[in-house]
């Protein structure tokens, strides 16, 4: 990222505190360091589909508030996009760089009007000298803009998560996958050059009583064998007596280390918190489908409390965050939930429809039961 000397209305000096968030350093099985960026990250499949499946899911989070004026803001942030593509696209920075960022566009009163999505690479933060804030120095895409120096942490929404530094950056969670995705990148090499030899059909080509030939007349031989396999295009190769041919195997212990993709899955799966069937694994055979549910419901809820500290902070405003519409969009476990506390005797039967009501299982026209003992002969 670039770094640009801020400029100061009260003379204070400022400390960069800009962390690798673009880019992810790499140490490849030979020991050479390579960066590799989000979008690269992207390119693994276990990587983006955690990243997809959790961005989603937090984007369906229901954000709620008491203040009309800052839920209008947090249900369509941005002028450009939607809220839910917005939202997706701050978690989805969020979980690969471990940090997102958006700026605050507001009139001369500090009402908010719109928040612009910013690129980690686009952002510089800085400490003050004396600790009493964070300032930023944005390169914005727009030309007429271009770059805006000690832009104030008030005009910033900078959600982070785990941090070495006191809460003031994040740190990815990629970094922690130094070793798995360098282990996973060779095995994708190497299965990709097994299965072209394989089509190749590599083999050696044995002539009995070879010490009779030279060199020139081994290697001779050995075009004019590989000129008849081209040439025959999968019908038979002949061959004298003098010669044996025999194909090439793929060795068990490199037939072993073809399947390192599946223990690269399950320490993608848990650097980021989720079950290891949530990647296709097998996962713990003696974990019940519920389980697996609550253990990605702490996960959903930890991630989304980034979200809710950020807001609360900025907006000044209470935010809670309803992960029921990405956990169960279709209220059956709901449903189930409020069937068994009315059976128990926990909830009356109006409370009960209320709460689907409230929910989305029921409509709101949904006409009331009628209580049979009520009614007079006569009536029906």
């Amino acid at each position: 990222m670039p770094i640009f000397k801020p400029r100061f209305n009260n003379q204070l000096t400022a400390n960069s505190i800009l962390s690798d968030d673009a880019v992810f350093n790499f140490t490849t099985l030979n020991g050479q360091s390579s960066y590799i960026s989000a979008s690269k990250a992207l390119q693994n499949s276990d990587v983006y589909s955690v990243v997809s499946q959790i961005s989603s899911d937090l984007a369906t989070t229901t954000y709620t508030t008491d203040s009309s004026r800052v839920q209008s803001m947090i249900n369509n942030p941005s002028v450009t996009t939607n809220g839910h593509a917005f939202w997706q696209a701050m978690a989805a920075q969020m979980l690969l760089s471990g940090e997102a960022f958006a700026y605050r566009w507001r009139n001369v009163n500090g009402v908010d009007l719109r928040w612009e999505y910013l690129r980690p690479s686009q952002v510089s933060p800085f400490l003050l000298e004396d600790g009493s804030g964070l300032i930023y120095n944005v390169t914005f895409d727009e030309p007429n803009i271009g770059v805006v120096q000690a832009i104030p942490q008030s005009d910033m929404i900078h959600i982070r998560l785990l941090s070495q530094n006191g809460g003031m950056t994040g740190i990815s969670p990629l970094t922690a996958l130094n070793s798995e995705l360098s282990v996973k990148d060779a095995s994708n090499r190497l299965t990709m050059n097994a299965l072209n030899q394989s089509i190749n059909a590599p083999g050696i080509l044995k002539v009995n009583k070879g010490g009779l030939l030279n060199a020139e007349q081994k290697a001779k031989r050995s075009r004019e064998f590989m000129r008849q396999q081209s040439k025959s295009s999968g019908g038979p190769i002949v061959i004298d007596d003098l010669e044996d041919y025999t194909t090439l195997e793929i060795k068990s212990d490199v037939a072993s280390l073809l399947s390192q993709t599946d223990w690269t899955s399950k320490q993608i799966a848990k650097v980021y918190g989720l079950p290891d069937s949530y990647l296709g694994g097998q996962g713990d055979q003696q974990s019940s489908i519920e389980m697996m549910q609550g253990m990605y419901t702490n996960t959903l809820n930890r991630y989304a409390q980034a979200i809710i500290g950020e807001l609360d902070n900025k907006m000044n405003s209470t935010v809670t965050a309803n992960l029921r519409p990405a956990l169960d969009p279709a209220g059956n476990n709901l449903a189930t939930m409020v069937n068994t506390l009315t059976t128990g005797g926990v909830l009356a039967v109006n409370q009960a429809t209320w709460l689907l009501k409230q929910s989305g299982f029921l409509d709101n026209d949904l006409p009331d039961p009628i209580d049979e003992d009520s009614l007079k002969g006569g009536e029906n």
